[in-house]
């Protein structure tokens, strides 16, 4: 009787140690929106039954200043996404993770030091209305832009407080120079968010807004027929949104696991298909399951988000100059 209540009992210890290891939870920190965040979790679910994920979510500043802060007492266990070139000035928030679908993500959004990873990438495109163009041809290149006819019809985010909007006007100063920006600042209408962009657009107040290839195509899947995506025939600029695992984690086996399914091949693909979230991954026909082109056709102005990044407040400083300038 007595061996047989041990054995009961060993067999009741195996099994709560068992569930304690399946069942594990990883707390998210996250500045995505419901949506993706959403199919994201479900694509996690689906890998990994046992996983529970807890999302904690908003801007990416405020997010990465409370992981500063939780340093020596994490809350989150895994962040996603910030631009990388914002990732890369906290490298002592980060534990380092080599994920074995790593091997299938482009070279260019990995960290050397498997720090931070690039989950997708925003193209930067023309979003044009053609019902507003009012006998205006379509623009073609950033070069477009700058002509005097365009002046109050493009709008564009204050790159101060967007981190997309950043890497477009960093963009156009590396490839055509202070005089190439200083031309843009004078025809842009600048608006406070990203948002504010793709939807005055969308709602045929601008003929064309400088903006990120997903928020756009929204509105072209959507069945908005007069929105067309222009891919600058200059080059388009690369931004990549990423993640990593904080360093001290407390759950650091369910943030592997998270980390794994968010660069597996099925969840780039929901995350393409239902968010229109371009992969990392170079295994993905982009143009086989959306309308969007592959990137491997279209022609990419290269820059150093990193290098970016160090240059930040300058860059600000610059576009500030080029606005007041545009006003005199």
């Amino acid at each position: 009787m007595l061996k047989s209540c041990f054995k009961s009992l060993a067999a009741l210890a195996l099994a709560i140690g068992v569930g304690s290891v399946l069942a594990q939870t990883v707390v998210l920190y996250s500045s995505n929106n419901p949506e993706a965040i959403g199919n994201a979790v479900a694509a996690a679910k689906k890998k990994v039954p046992s996983l529970q994920v807890k999302s904690v979510t908003g801007g990416t500043g405020t997010l990465m200043k409370r992981i500063q802060a939780e340093a020596a007492n994490p809350g989150g266990d895994i962040f996603w996404s910030g631009g990388v070139g914002t990732l890369a000035a906290f490298p002592d928030l980060m534990e380092p993770y080599q994920s074995p679908e790593a091997k299938a993500i482009a070279p260019q959004f990995h960290d050397a030091k498997g720090r931070y990873i690039g989950v997708n990438v925003h193209v930067m495109v023309l979003m044009v209305n053609e019902k507003q163009l009012k006998g205006l041809a379509a623009p073609k290149t950033w070069s477009d832009l700058m002509k005097p006819e365009w002046k109050g019809k493009v709008t564009i985010t204050d790159p101060s407080k967007s981190g997309t909007a950043f890497i477009q006007v960093y963009g156009l100063l590396k490839q055509f120079g202070r005089e190439g920006l200083e031309k843009i600042a004078a025809n842009a209408v600048v608006v406070q968010s990203s948002g504010q962009v793709y939807k005055s657009v969308a709602a045929g107040e601008y003929p064309v807004g400088i903006t990120i290839e997903s928020s756009a195509y929204e509105f072209v899947v959507g069945g908005q027929k007069e929105i067309k995506l222009v891919y600058p025939s200059e080059g388009t600029y690369l931004g990549a949104e990423g993640m990593f695992i904080v360093k001290g984690a407390k759950n650091p086996a369910a943030a592997k696991q998270f980390y794994d399914v968010l660069l597996s091949k099925p969840a780039q693909e929901m995350l393409l298909v239902e968010n229109f979230r371009r992969p990392t991954r170079s295994d993905i026909a982009v143009s086989k399951l959306t309308s969007m082109p592959d990137l491997t056709t279209l022609k990419v102005f290269p820059l150093n988000l990193q290098v970016a990044n160090d240059e930040y407040e300058q860059l600000i400083a610059m576009w500030n100059l080029a606005l007041a300038k545009a006003k005199r």
